[in-house]
């Protein structure tokens, strides 16, 4: 765990400063994203603009370039950052981090692990959640995943967060780690099989403490409902999922965009039992289905698009450099 205070992005209010983020929206709604320097220049092909001209001055304001177009001022929200940030894997979309936050009620102080950090969209959510006198932990199997995570959290935050600590490696083995210094309050999962880490996390988990997972297709969803029921120390699971529309709002013309955020994901979420109280047994009970036992899952079983190890690469490589050139700066 670290001791250096987060920056940056915590900084959210007074004049806009060098080295702050900053979203530029134009009259069409594009969004462009830079980082406040001065004198550096802003140039597109419709004309150009000196950071100076920002500096110093507020958020909420319109500043003109050479060409006359006007671009909108303002520190870019979190949601921002995390729809327009490098990535690896694919992210928890806002929408579904709202709900892991409020449904699996990680509050200030909480000590929470998550598994499956992929670019680390959530765990900033999280850390905003928990506070700096929190605890998260996580753990992601994959080093160059975790990589990509660091940075892009560390570049929101504008340095290392204190309340958090990122681990590489197996969840099982890790997360027994973790909870031999303290039962863990919150614990979310976001990875192909879920199930196969029910005992670990239960073994971790205070008694109360909750369990919330994020699973893209319904095998997924069922496979893990069926091992939480059979193993006895949960609550009866809870699934649902949310989706977003927006809406076109100009003068009479009020009604549903043509597009809208749909499925992204389940959520599914039960509580630790007390140590040897098994769960009430459910009145009805489905029958249980067939279900791969030995096969491993791959992303490609799932319907997802492979994440090619040159891309991953490459992020990784782009993302550490960026984070790189802001510390020396």
């Amino acid at each position: 765990m670290t001791s250096t205070p987060p920056t940056g992005a915590c900084e959210r209010r007074g004049p806009l400063r060098a080295g702050d983020r900053v979203q530029l929206t134009d009259a069409k709604g594009r969004h462009h994203t830079i980082i406040l320097e001065p004198g550096k220049i802003f140039h597109t092909h419709r004309g150009q603009f000196s950071h100076d001209d920002i500096l110093g001055g507020d958020e909420g304001t319109v500043v003109r370039n050479t060409a006359g177009y006007e671009y909108l001022v303002l520190r870019p929200l979190l949601s921002d950052y995390v729809m327009s940030m490098p990535r690896g894997a694919a992210v928890i979309y806002p929408k579904d981090s709202g709900q892991i936050i409020q449904m699996a009620d990680i509050y200030p102080g909480a000590r929470v692990v998550e598994a499956g950090v992929g670019s680390g969209a959530l765990t900033m959510s999280l850390l905003r959640a928990v506070g700096d006198n929190g605890s998260l932990t996580s753990i992601e199997r994959r080093e160059d995943f975790a990589d990509i995570a660091r940075a892009n959290v560390e570049n929101h935050f504008g340095g290392e967060h204190p309340a958090w600590d990122l681990l590489v490696g197996d969840f099982a083995e890790r997360v027994s780690e973790v909870a031999a210094e303290a039962p863990v309050d919150r614990i979310v999962l976001d990875m192909l099989a879920p199930w196969e880490n029910i005992e670990a996390a239960a073994n971790a988990l205070a008694p109360g403490g909750v369990l919330l997972a994020y699973v893209a297709t319904t095998t997924q969803l069922s496979r893990l409902a069926e091992d939480l029921r059979e193993h006895g120390g949960y609550t009866e699971p809870q699934a649902w999922e949310s989706m977003v529309r927006t809406w076109h709002l100009e003068g009479l013309a009020v009604r549903p965009d043509h597009r809208m955020i749909g499925h992204t994901g389940f959520l599914l979420s039960a509580r630790r039992m007390a140590p040897g109280v098994q769960a009430p047994l459910r009145k009805r009970r489905p029958a249980k289905g067939s279900y791969p036992t030995e096969a491993e899952w791959t992303p490609e079983d799932l319907g997802e698009r492979a994440v090619s190890d040159k891309k991953v690469r490459r992020v990784r490589r782009d993302v550490t450099a960026t984070r790189a050139s802001e510390e020396q700066e």
